[in-house]
């Protein structure tokens, strides 16, 4: 188990979740991404049985992003960037409540990411496959539910379906991090009691791994 402490612990889960909404943001808009990050949030779907949230994004370094952009979204002075990140972030935490009520897709998503997982350990961990083969899953189930995240961006680059696969992909990522999160106790009523603490503690674990904000 996890040596670190509850507070570490969460704040990494939940810049897992602003990492995700970071990078949808920026697919949806540019068309570009950064690949280690994207790596890291994907092969997050893979850790099953993690020894702590610490692993489960590989290095330190794979939340990196994730915990810049948690320290911006939970600041006072938000640019646009910021402000789309925060509100996927948010719409990821309210999706992954209504997906957290349903046994029987999670027991989807769990047997066919092992699946994809077994394929990417055994013949291709192409991020391009890995991102259509989590697209597929997630339009299979989560796509389901009621609630549905509505993402902006260029139409030129949504239509694009390497791109779509790609931010369908890192919207399960994100759901994955906020079951971590809320796994770990945390819930948006602590989160707006505690916004400083977390801002603070992101932007400490941020700066030890040679973060500029």
């Amino acid at each position: 188990m996890s040596h670190h402490p509850l507070l570490e612990q969460r704040t990494v889960a939940l810049a897992g979740v602003a990492q995700a909404a970071r990078i949808v943001d920026l697919a949806a808009k540019t068309g570009s991404w950064p690949l280690p990050f994207v790596e890291a949030s994907i092969h997050s779907l893979f850790s099953f049985d993690p020894d702590g949230v610490e692993t489960v994004f590989g290095t330190p370094q794979g939340i990196r992003l994730g915990l810049e952009q948690l320290t911006a979204c939970l600041g006072l002075s938000q640019d646009e960037a910021t402000a789309d990140t925060l509100r996927y972030t948010l719409a990821i935490l309210q999706l992954e409540r209504r997906f957290a009520s349903r046994d029987d897709l999670q027991a989807i998503v769990h047997s066919r990411l092992k699946h994809t997982a077994y394929k990417a350990e055994n013949f291709s961990s192409n991020i391009n496959g890995l991102s259509a083969n989590i697209s597929a899953i997630y339009q299979d189930t989560l796509s389901t539910l009621p609630y549905r995240i509505k993402v902006t961006g260029s139409a030129q680059h949504l239509n694009n379906p390497q791109v779509a696969d790609l931010v369908r992909a890192l919207l399960m990522c994100g759901v994955r991090a906020a079951f971590l999160w809320r796994q770990l106790g945390g819930t948006r009523f602590k989160l707006m009691l505690s916004r400083g603490r977390v801002k603070e503690t992101a932007a400490r674990m941020a700066r030890d791994l040679g973060v500029t904000h």
